[in-house]
């Protein structure tokens, strides 16, 4: 059966005997039995991984390679609406419960579908609980609400209305002359209605398990009129009840595995899939399934989840793996606390190779250039959503800018992400994924800042009036920290392909070519910042301007200077300035024509000799070249790299005692170059800069 989406390096959970195969005791797709890894025990498992790294994805494949072959669901936790004027018997849990109960009673191959009188029941009880004997109509809106898990039990019937009016009327025929607490009440009232009017006779059995909640004493009526009263408190006995319809949804997919004969048996175990279970829903969800588990409890179904927050309190003792290390076995021994039931794998970054294979995949005849997905792994990191779009848009590009395309290049391209809907910008759309919960346009004015202090400037004085709830460049800097994106030392914002988006959308948002009054009014803002002196910072701010003269003087007045390490440096620093390019340029970079020499690039200044001229000369090639074959949005050029390594070995000639680095740099930028890599300084040192 053909996948519906293909991923990439995910390998070790879809392969036949990978870890979904070894949970769910079935491979993807063709269902074929496969011994279970862990036994009668499995763990919750728990994808982790930032923005973009494809949980979301996953979690979807998943769904798509078991639909049909065993009762699944699939909710994201961040995305439980609520219904319109629901009172207090709603909240996200029960929401959720009920969603996965529908979704989970979907027949699937060869088995009957799975019923769940247990949660109808109790959910029937804890939504009584805000009905009124004057407010008929809100009580039977809620009733309704409960027609799709109903109809789990008995299709028929659940759909049906009439059992709706006959709560209502018990309701008021009971509540008259009462002065028994009103939710007690209602629940029971609703409970009796349900059981005569919906459930069969087998299923009417299904109260009885209430009798072992809080104070039942073993009678199911009481226990679900014990957890009614509960549910409308606060704090521990809220929980308590919360935990226990939870328990009704587990206990109800056990029992849809045992006694199975005439029918047939039920092969592997049900899924339950929730995205985003960081969230405060994701624990109320799992939590008291793990607490059963570390009492000795055992149950069927397999939990599979993700989490943008890796360190995350919930998974405090999890066992921890990445990607690779679960694809013949993934250990999870259980200890005394409840989140050892956990196993929490990482999601990896795509290889270079797995971004070629994307790029392959949508142009497969190779029209665009070969090292553009090299260039993307380099911009992206191989974060699996950025390879994807940008493999698409590639793919997508027009004929005429194929041949010359670059990652920049693909930014300021559209792609066509649906066959219904018009083409969405690649740059506002990726953003738009990477950074959901934030506006952009405060992150674009940050994102040129190198640290804190920069960006709390700019957030004063680019940014006044932007936020109400104080500075503007801390509320950034602490969404990004809870997002997972990663800090670094020389950027405000580290991750070079959200970097990269954010300032795309500084430079071209307002679309006033050839101004770009935007981005001059930061650039200039942060160069005053840094004062009049010609530190490196003060540099590369000139560079993010278009204006190289000050930087390319000031390298070679401190050329002779005895740390040569430390020029190499603040050369490598400064040219790491992003290029104020213009979009959807043609023809090649004009910053190639300089490093080449076949462009002066301005007039020499004036009173040098010929020395002072030829390393001035020298430099400024020297700088151009590693302007453009360090920019991620560009792509290196082996005539530039080549050119780089000459410069390099001509100023190692004129240097009178520190030779010997400016040699190495020669030898090995070029090689950190063709390695993608960034350049290493000193030069040759194995982890970079």
């Amino acid at each position: 059966m053909a996948v519906d989406r293909e991923l990439y390096g995910r390998e070790a959970i879809f392969d036949p005997s990978g870890l979904a195969a070894r949970l769910t005791g079935l491979t993807p797709y063709s269902f074929a039995r496969v011994d279970y890894e862990h036994g009668d025990d499995p763990p919750v498992t728990v994808f982790t991984g930032g923005r973009g790294m494809g949980k979301t994805a996953l979690l979807k494949q998943v769904r798509n390679a078991y639909r049909g072959g065993t009762p699944l669901a699939l909710i994201d936790c961040a995305r439980i609406e609520p219904p319109l004027d629901h009172g207090p018997g709603w909240n996200p849990l029960t929401g959720a419960l009920a969603e996965l109960a529908v979704q989970l009673s979907t027949r699937v191959h060869a088995a009957r579908a799975v019923q769940f009188p247990r949660l109808a029941l109790g959910l029937a009880a804890v939504a009584s609980i805000s009905w009124s004997r004057e407010d008929d109509e809100r009580a039977r809106r809620d009733l309704q609400r409960l027609g799709p898990v109903l109809a789990t039990v008995d299709e028929t019937k659940g759909a049906a209305t009439t059992w709706v009016s006959k709560v209502l009327a018990k309701l008021a025929a009971s509540a008259a002359e009462t002065t028994a607490p009103l939710a007690g009440l209602v629940a029971e009232a609703t409970v009796e209605t349900l059981l005569e009017e919906v459930f069969g006779r087998y299923q009417r059995k299904s109260e009885s398990w209430y009798g072992s909640y809080r104070n039942a004493g073993g009678n199911g009526k009481i226990g679900l009129h014990q957890l009614a009263v509960d549910f409308e408190r606060s704090g521990r006995r809220g929980q308590e009840a919360e935990d226990f319809l939870v328990g009704a949804l587990i206990e109800d997919l056990g029992r849809a595995y045992v006694g199975l004969t005439r029918r047939g048996t039920r092969r592997g175990r049900p899924l339950v899939l929730l995205d985003n279970a960081h969230l405060p829903l994701g624990r109320r969800l799992v939590e008291p399934v793990l607490r059963q588990r570390s009492s000795g409890r055992r149950d069927q179904v397999v939990f599979l989840a993700s989490s943008r927050d890796r360190d995350h309190e919930g998974m405090r003792h999890a066992a921890r793996l990445r990607l690779p290390e679960v694809a013949h076995r993934a250990p999870c021994p259980r200890g005394s606390d409840i989140t050892s039931g956990i196993l929490a794998v990482e999601l990896t970054a795509l290889s270079a190779a797995q971004t070629r294979g994307v790029f392959d995949r949508y142009d497969p005849a190779g029209r665009t250039p070969a090292e553009l997905p090299n260039g993307i792994h380099r911009l992206t990191g191989g974060r699996p959503l950025g390879v994807a779009l940008l493999g698409r848009a590639a793919g997508e590009a027009p004929a005429a800018l194929r041949a010359s395309l670059t990652p920049g290049g693909l930014l300021d391209l559209t792609v066509e992400l649906r066959e219904d809907a018009p083409a969405v910008p690649v740059a506002a759309t990726l953003l738009a994924e990477l950074m959901p919960e934030l506006g952009p346009d405060a992150p674009a004015v940050l994102a040129a800042a190198h640290d804190e202090e920069s960006a709390r400037v700019l957030a004063r004085t680019r940014l006044r009036g932007a936020s109400l709830d104080g500075d503007m460049a801390l509320r950034v800097r602490d969404a990004l920290r809870a997002d997972g994106w990663p800090d670094g030392p020389e950027h405000f914002v580290a991750d070079p392909l959200l970097r990269a988006l954010l300032l795309h959308r500084l430079r071209f948002h307002d679309d006033d070519h050839p101004s770009y009054t935007a981005w001059r009014a930061v650039y200039e803002t942060l160069h005053r910042h840094y004062g009049p002196a010609p530190t490196p910072h003060h540099l590369q701010q000139d560079l993010a301007l278009g204006r190289t003269e000050e930087a390319v003087t000031r390298l070679r007045l401190s050329f002779h200077e005895p740390d040569v390490v430390g020029w190499l440096d603040r050369l490598r620093f400064i040219a790491s300035a992003p290029h104020p390019r213009d979009r959807h340029g043609t023809g090649p970079d004009p910053r190639r024509r300089v490093a080449l020499g076949q462009d002066p690039g301005g007039p020499l200044p004036a009173g040098l000799d010929g020395e002072a001229a030829g390393l001035h000369l020298c430099v400024r090639r020297l700088l151009h070249a590693v302007w453009l074959l360090t920019d991620p949005l560009a792509l290196p050029d082996d005539d530039v790299t080549d050119k780089m390594a000459h410069e390099l070995r001509q100023l190692s000639g004129r240097h009178l005692t520190g030779n010997s680095p400016l040699w190495d740099a020669a030898t090995h930028w070029p090689r950190d170059i063709r390695a993608w890599r960034g350049l290493s300084v000193p030069p040759g040192r194995e982890d970079g800069v």
